[in-house]
């Protein structure tokens, strides 16, 4: 009898300590039963590797551990989670791809939860014969990856990764083909995220980018420049290596992104544009507006003509200067009371 409450024990007692909700942990190819057994312990799953790992070799399964992310409840049994990992039983990670971000932040986050590095993932985003499988080049193929969280298991290639993201940015254009049957002024793929980078640095006030988006076709259709802040801002950051407030002198910046000097889409992309964005480039709003002005309130105000424009500006220099004033008195104020008390 006590032999039997024994074995029981051994086999179907729980093996975890108490914790709510759930705990993982990722396992590595080619790790013995040992180190599988620690790193159990490590992640706060298991409460002691001996038993563990001596049903483990009594069973034989010490062999069949299988690499991958795996997720446990607290109360499960040493057998149970021998069970969940002979068999491979993973649970997906949650790789978060960032909006309107920059190319390493983007990176950097895409790799955090995944099995390869951001080192290995940057030689992807390299690769020649992968961006022309993908109908791209090392230039444009990062800005394709559709900010979103994805679900994959832990050990999936960078290039899978990379090839399923932007098969979701295919597919939101190929539905804008289905829908229009050509896309607006026969765009291409790549200069949709072109133009959908620019939209996304300009606003994130969504119900406005297809307003901003019939802007930039306006002038496109009238043969004008872009004269987009958002390549500027980009030409800065290649240079300087971080955004900034962009001065007047910045306008006149000989770059081959700065839209103000050099006519036609930017030589590459900007940034990886949210779907609401590429949308606004598949559906622009018609309209006649050909200048906007931000209104320091995160929208924008729209205008026909240049008189109009200018007068929008002034009205928002207004306002910043209103805004810098009354930002820059609070921390006046001490050194004022500190002069008086002289």
């Amino acid at each position: 009898m006590v032999v039997a409450l024994a074995g029981y024990d051994f086999l179907y007692r729980s093996a975890t300590p108490e914790f709510e909700g759930e705990r993982s942990v990722n396992l590595h190819p080619d790790i013995g039963i040992d180190e599988v057994s620690q790193r159990l312990v490590d992640a706060g799953i298991l409460e002691k590797t001996s038993s563990f790992s001596l049903l483990a070799r009594t069973t034989g399964w010490a062999e069949q551990i299988k690499a991958g992310h795996y997720v446990f409840e607290s109360g499960v049994s040493n057998l149970d989670i021998i069970d969940v990992l002979r068999r491979g039983l993973q649970e997906p990670v949650n790789v978060y791809i960032p909006p309107g971000t920059r190319k390493e932040r983007m990176i950097r986050s895409m790799a955090s939860e995944m099995a390869f590095s951001a080192e290995e993932l940057t030689e992807v985003f390299s690769d020649t014969e992968l961006a022309a499988e993908l109908a791209t080049d090392t230039t444009h193929l990062w800005a394709f990856m559709v900010p979103d969280t994805y679900h994959f298991y832990w050990l999936t290639s960078p290039e899978d990764v990379v090839r399923r993201v932007k098969r979701r940015y295919d597919g939101i254009i190929q539905a804008g083909i289905d829908s229009l049957g050509t896309l607006p002024r026969n765009l291409t793929g790549d200069e949709v995220v072109r133009l959908a980078g620019i939209v996304e640095w300009e606003t994130a006030h969504v119900p406005e980018k297809p307003t901003v988006a019939g802007v930039y076709m306006n002038r496109l259709n009238n043969g004008w420049r872009l004269d987009a802040d958002p390549t500027v801002q980009y030409a800065i950051m290649k240079i300087e290596g971080d955004k900034r407030r962009l001065f007047f002198k910045d306008y006149d910046l000989q770059h081959p992104y700065n839209t103000y000097r050099r006519r036609g889409l930017p030589p590459g992309p900007i940034t990886n544009p949210t779907v609401t964005s590429i949308q606004s480039i598949l559906y622009p709003e018609s309209h006649r507006y050909f200048f906007f002005v931000a209104t320091g309130d995160g929208t924008h105000i729209f205008s026909r003509t240049l008189s109009e424009h200018r007068r929008n500006a002034q009205e928002y220099y207004r306002v910043m200067r209103e805004r810098r004033a009354a930002a820059a008195a609070p921390a006046a104020a001490p050194a004022l009371r500190s002069r008086m008390t002289r």
